[in-house]
């Protein structure tokens, strides 16, 4: 059953289980990050404040809390350019404390996905992220699924 809250931070700051994120696009909406990226700019990995964010504490404390939290991105191949920039910022999800790993979708073919990307959440709780064809983000903003079949997919 649909529900709109708790949010995200909420549901993985109290979760017990493990939590994964699937993603499945090899595109999002373009951020400013993004197109610095693509003019050259790179992170300075050397200044934390630049790039750690709530979203990474986050995870840090979730996984501090003995919680694995691990991202599984599936991929086309050769890759975006979004997907390659996703890879050169990793480094702040593994920093955090997620087992991130990709997998080519040719090889994904037989797997069984839902259609949205999202998190699972304690094995039952069913985060969907809904975007439209140019990878922006749509509504609902926050769903929040409580049941164990979707989540056992």
């Amino acid at each position: 059953m649909p529900s709109s809250a708790p949010d995200f931070a909420e549901s993985l700051g109290r979760c017990e289980r493990p939590a994964v994120h699937l993603e499945l696009r090899d595109a999002y909406a373009p951020t400013d990050r993004f197109e610095a990226w693509r003019r050259g700019g790179r992170i300075d990995w050397d200044d934390r404040t630049s790039w750690w964010h709530p979203y990474d504490q986050l995870v840090a404390d979730t996984v501090a809390r003995g919680v694995s939290t691990r991202r599984a991105r599936i991929v086309s191949e050769p890759l975006s350019d979004y997907v390659r920039y996703e890879y050169d910022g990793t480094f702040t999800n593994v920093a955090a404390g997620e087992d991130v790993q990709r997998l080519p979708r040719s090889r994904a073919r037989d797997l069984p996905f839902p259609a949205p990307d999202g998190w699972v959440v304690d094995e039952r709780t069913v985060i969907p992220h809904h975007f439209d064809g140019e990878g922006r983000w749509t509504g609902p903003r926050m769903e929040v699924l409580r049941d164990p079949e979707p989540a056992a997919r």
